[in-house]
């Protein structure tokens, strides 16, 4: 039996000694590089952390005391010794572990918004609790370097500084990444600190000195941290923190799990808030995360375990979108593009080797890209902001009050839109169509597969006094769906027989209409199927359609409520179209992680479901139409 499958909770730690601690953290990566490569997952930031996590759980009291882990990529170490080892193998499954934190799975587990950013204002939170409420428990909040380049954790820090009696150990997990390497002035800062072994050498040649003088006693501790101050004003920048207010023990080597122990000993004891800067690697331990020159392996797919080879899994959406924007940067030298520290993720990468200096990573701020892209705007310049649209979410008021309001020809291009599946709740992007709805002049598009994707976005930065957005979900794109005919901007995919049922399908979602009108067509039942391309405003020519039929359905994979059916509906309604509406989407709930079309079903967004539903909607309406016509002739 491994030493893994002996711990239980973290109680069990603190009786290992040092070569058992070692063998358990050989144990833990080859168990969370055997598992990732064949589930997927955020491998190299949890590679980076397993003697750092390890010292965590030995100096703190998990659950009493509170670990929050900033966006939760680093948390699979976490599970593993809080008593989940057994169900490891689940990860990221239907029905097994999250990817992320859970409250459901573990009383350790307390955050599980995985968005990157807000562990420290958590922390805060619970620190201020636990004073207020007198109760004796400390909180630790785990946060990378890429996850300071966000507004929201300076603004937390700004008040955890005056909470001088805050139990709050932060601990920042500095590898020099978030996706890709850190950018801005703090990554300069941290850089400075984590690069100077002037620091380090000089503060061990001063212990072992002040150690060696007889009978000085209390007076060599105080000499020793006058001198630890004085040569960290010297050699190191570490101001950046102390002049907050804020405590600062660092750098120290997050790898070396008796030196981490002894920093967040010490940091545990203050009684204030403390900063512990940890320097660890992205990766450590495996060779070929640690050589993996884009992102060391920070959330690969499935992989062969002893090359590093990620299997095979063919062009998905972001890789057309990549292609297409450096042939736009080559057409329009106004074009620009933005990133939120996602470089690669969303497929800029190809257009920053081409157009370096058109570029802009401006780290996990989403709400600055929003503003600064506005300002690029009104610069003269046409931005691309591209962003999982889940993070969008962020950035509302930014899109609202200084994009929109100023008629600023912004285009936001969501990856990842609609239900992502393995990553959970935080990261299904379920919910942009319908915030989007209330922005007054924007224009959103969904395109339904490659060939309107590169259409939509060359109509998108055409548009400079407005605005708009054009989403694709995650995956490979569907085969191109031929156009039969166009009303008024509006693609008629199918149109067979009689008018009975008017489909609506929202971009991805037209596969599944099309689908859905074929099981349809086979029960005798008539249906046009049209493709929006522009879902928002409403187009003319649907409300013109939907009063030539005797059902309307819309179809999109985006939150019900408030969504493209539902304003469509208000629009039928607005124009005294009394034609029936039935809206098909995602229910408003938090939903499980799994595969994609797993939660489609779940969720009744398959064919199959659909068209049940729209065979017994055509019966009542013929039922009614049936009643209505006897009542009239008798």
């Amino acid at each position: 039996m491994g030493l893994l499958e002996s711990i239980t909770s973290p109680q069990d730690l603190r009786s290992l000694s040092a070569p058992e601690l070692d063998a358990l953290a050989s144990e833990i990566r080859d168990l969370m590089i055997t598992t990732v490569a064949r589930t997927s997952g955020h491998l190299g930031p949890n590679l980076g952390v397993v003697e750092l996590t390890l010292a965590i759980h030995r100096v703190f009291d998990s659950p009493r005391d509170r670990v929050v882990f900033d966006t939760g990529h680093q948390s699979y170490v976490h599970k593993l010794v809080t008593g989940r080892s057994a169900d490891f193998g689940s990860l990221r499954q239907e029905g097994g572990l999250s990817g992320y934190p859970s409250q459901a799975e573990s009383p350790h587990d307390i955050v599980e918004n995985s968005h990157a950013s807000t562990s420290l204002s958590y922390a805060d939170g619970l620190a201020k609790a636990y004073r207020v409420r007198g109760e004796d428990r400390h909180v630790v909040a785990v946060i990378g370097d890429g996850a300071l380049t966000g507004g929201m954790a300076w603004e937390a820090l700004n008040n955890i500084a005056i909470a001088q009696d805050s139990r709050l150990v932060i601990v920042v997990n500095d590898n020099e990444r978030s996706y890709t390497p850190t950018v801005g002035g703090l990554a300069t800062a941290l850089t400075t600190l984590r690069t100077n072994p002037r620091y380090e050498q000089v503060l061990d040649l001063v212990k072992k000195r002040l150690n060696a003088v007889p009978g000085v006693g209390p007076a060599a501790y105080d000499a020793l941290h006058a001198v630890k101050k004085g040569m960290k004003d010297a050699l190191a920048p570490q101001g950046l923190f102390e002049d907050l207010g804020l405590k600062y023990v660092g750098p120290v080597d997050g790898h070396d799990r008796d030196a981490m122990e002894q920093a967040l000993t010490h940091a545990k004891r203050f009684g204030g808030p403390v900063i512990v800067h940890a320097i660890t690697r992205k990766g450590f331990g495996y060779d070929p995360a640690e050589r993996h020159e884009a992102d060391q392996f920070h959330a690969p797919g499935p992989f062969d375990v002893q090359t590093g080879a990620e299997k095979p899994k063919g062009r998905i959406w972001t890789d057309h979108f990549s292609q297409h924007m450096v042939e736009i940067g080559k057409r329009r030298q106004d074009v620009v593009a933005i990133t939120a520290a996602m470089m690669h993720p969303v497929g800029l990468d190809a257009f920053a080797a081409t157009f370096p200096d058109r570029t802009f990573d401006v780290g996990i701020a989403e709400q600055h890209a929003t503003t600064s892209a506005a300002g690029l705007a009104m610069g003269g310049l046409h931005p691309v902001f591209a962003v999982y649209a889940t993070f969008l979410n962020r950035a509302f008021d930014q899109v609202l009050m200084d994009v929109a309001l100023h008629k600023c020809g912004v285009t936001f291009v969501l990856d990842r839109s609609g239900v992502t599946g393995d990553d959970g709740a935080s990261h299904n992007g379920m919910w942009d169509m319908s915030i989007l709805q209330v922005v007054p002049g924007l224009r959103l598009a969904a395109p339904r597969d490659v060939s309107r994707l590169k259409e939509l976005l060359d109509e998108a930065v055409q548009v400079d006094d407005a605005p708009t957005v054009v989403r694709f979900p995650k995956g490979p794109p569907p085969t191109d769906i031929d156009t039969i005919d166009t009303i008024g901007g509006v693609d008629v995919l199918v149109r067979d027989g009689r008018r009975d049922v008017l489909i609506v399908a929202v971009g991805s979602m037209c596969t599944t209409a099309v689908d859905v009108a074929k099981r349809l067509s086979d029960q005798g039942i008539g249906v046009t199927v049209v493709d929006p391309r522009w879902v928002k405003p409403v187009a003319p020519a649907i409300v013109d359609l939907a009063r030539e039929h005797r059902l309307v359905v819309s179809i999109e994979d985006n939150g019900i409520v408030g969504g493209c059916g539902s304003v469509l509906l208000q629009t039928l309604n607005e124009q005294r179209v009394t034609t029936p509406v039935r809206l098909h989407g995602i229910p408003q709930e938090f939903l499980e992680h799994a595969k994609r079309d797993a939660i489609l079903g779940r969720v009744g967004l398959d064919a199959q479901t659909i068209a049940r539903g729209i065979v017994e909607d055509v019966t009542a309406v013929t039922d009614g139409q049936a009643l209505h016509d006897a009542d009239h002739h008798a």
